[in-house]
């Protein structure tokens, strides 16, 4: 099945300053250890959508991945900070039936057409 989105969080996007201060660390290595974890953290991290599937998959040595119905999915909630909206990165959050969110992923590039291939899904 041919994915529709699939993505890992923005790094300088969802984070400018602090992608620039470990930037400006690098010289103490300290920033390439912050720039090396945080690299590893965004791409350990996917968030796709499948036919009609919405698919979270995390971690690096051991996965966790929560599959959602696109049919179940109540509501695709985006929060954006300021510079998240400069730099178009979100945090989505899809609900379900509860009022916990079912799956929250932060540094989300283009957020809104997430939220429109997921209304897509359900039409």
């Amino acid at each position: 099945m041919t994915s529709q989105y699939a993505e890992h969080p923005a790094m300088f996007r969802n984070k400018p300053l602090g992608f620039i201060l470990a930037v400006i660390l690098i010289p103490a290595a300290i920033g390439i250890l912050i720039l090396m974890v945080w690299y590893l953290r965004c791409k350990s991290t996917k968030l796709e959508i499948n036919g009609n599937e919405v698919v979270l998959e995390q971690g690096l040595l051991s996965k966790e991945r929560t599959e959602l119905s696109v049919s179940g999915i109540r509501t695709v909630k985006i929060n954006q900070s300021f510079f998240n909206r400069l730099f178009k990165v979100g945090t989505v959050s899809i609900y379900t039936a509860g009022d916990n969110p079912e799956i929250q992923a932060a540094g989300m590039p283009r957020p809104e057409v997430f939220r429109e291939l997921v209304k897509a899904a359900q039409a």
